[in-house]
């Protein structure tokens, strides 16, 4: 199976375009579908007729529901790619419950598939699966998620601090009503981002309202969805921190076509997975991360680890996010009680 990367070159569409084919996104024109598909399926028929995969793959696996549609895994395998280029490695990708055969452990199942080692996007339901791996002493990090186990090598964006100053900021502005959009997937980053909204609520002194948190798919339509929740509540919140890119990105659009007045009748905190500020007008007050940079972390944290001759070597980084306040935020036209 060709890498992300050369079906995009053989094709002449973007990464992100190939991505969202392999994942059935219905944000694809039929004409890139099209020529996605059928680079993928010649590349399926000379595998079955007895092509033996590469033994200078890696693999960005996926241990739970793919992500691949997402702003964060478009510029993560952006980052891996750009390491690619210099490495001699192609990029395979994979969910690695789906692959492992009966009675094969993982291990097995990487080498199988001529996997050298892996770079992996969990879920919190998927944990489990990261640790197997890291127990079986194969290659690999996982990325956006942190383990207490000493076994798991992984690479992390904490974006704690930020997401508490976003909020912070919202309440020192005189939000007294703020919703948080998060995503309907759970896991590490989003859990992370939401209770930091929890402890800003807890150190001003108020209380958390679960009916202010807003659960939607983590794409643009997930944010059209979320503002006409908002719109639904009475009291309406004048703030909203959402922590999702795309999310963010489709409630900003959603609200401005609807004709309200973005701050004045809403304040909007968003998230930024690239170093990129999303094009919107005004211009997204955002929690920053650059996932381009942790695709080329983990990347060279993997390279580490099968350079080394220590099975048992574990790697582990944290990069920090930041807060960019732009003209998506200012204080209450109409405040409300918090009660």
């Amino acid at each position: 199976m060709p890498s992300v990367r050369d079906i995009a070159k053989q094709t002449g569409v973007s990464i992100t375009t190939v991505s969202r084919v392999l994942n059935n996104h219905p944000s694809v024109s039929d004409h890139a579908r099209q020529k996605v598909l059928t680079v993928v399926n010649a590349a399926k028929k000379a595998s079955m007729a007895g092509a033996a995969p590469a033994a200078d793959n890696i693999a960005l696996v996926y241990t739970g529901e793919s992500s691949m549609g997402s702003a964060f895994d478009a510029a993560l395998t952006q980052g891996i790619s750009c390491q690619l280029e210099v490495s001699g490695f192609d990029l395979m990708v994979l969910n690695a419950q789906r692959c492992r055969q009966e009675g094969e452990t993982f291990t097995q199942m990487f080498k199988r598939k001529g996997i050298r080692g892996a770079i992996i996007r969990t879920t919190t339901a998927t944990r489990w699966q990261c640790l197997e791996i890291a127990k079986e002493q194969f290659p690999a990090v996982v990325v956006a998620d942190r383990f207490d186990e000493p076994e798991v090598s992984f690479i992390r964006s904490d974006a704690s601090n930020a997401s508490l100053r976003a909020v912070e900021m919202l309440l020192n502005l005189g939000h007294q009503k703020i919703a948080v959009v998060t995503n309907v997937v759970d896991d590490h980053d989003h859990a992370e981002r939401l209770e930091a909204y929890k402890q800003a609520l807890h150190e001003a002194g108020m209380e958390f309202d679960p009916r202010l948190v807003i659960r939607v798919p983590a794409y643009i339509e997930g944010g059209t969805l979320a503002y006409r929740q908002i719109q639904c509540m009475n009291p309406k919140p004048t703030a909203v921190f959402v922590i999702d890119p795309y999310t963010s990105l489709g409630l900003v659009n959603e609200a401005m076509r609807s004709g309200i007045r973005v701050p004045d009748d809403l304040s909007i905190v968003g998230f930024n997975d690239a170093p990129q500020h999303m094009v919107t007008f005004p211009q997204l007050t955002t929690v920053a991360q650059d996932a381009e940079l942790l695709g080329r972390e983990a990347f060279s944290m993997l390279q580490s680890l099968l350079r080394s001759s220590d099975s048992i070597q574990v790697a582990r980084k944290t990069l920090e996010c930041w807060l960019e306040v732009h003209e998506t935020t200012a204080a209450p036209a109409n405040p409300v009680s918090a009660s």
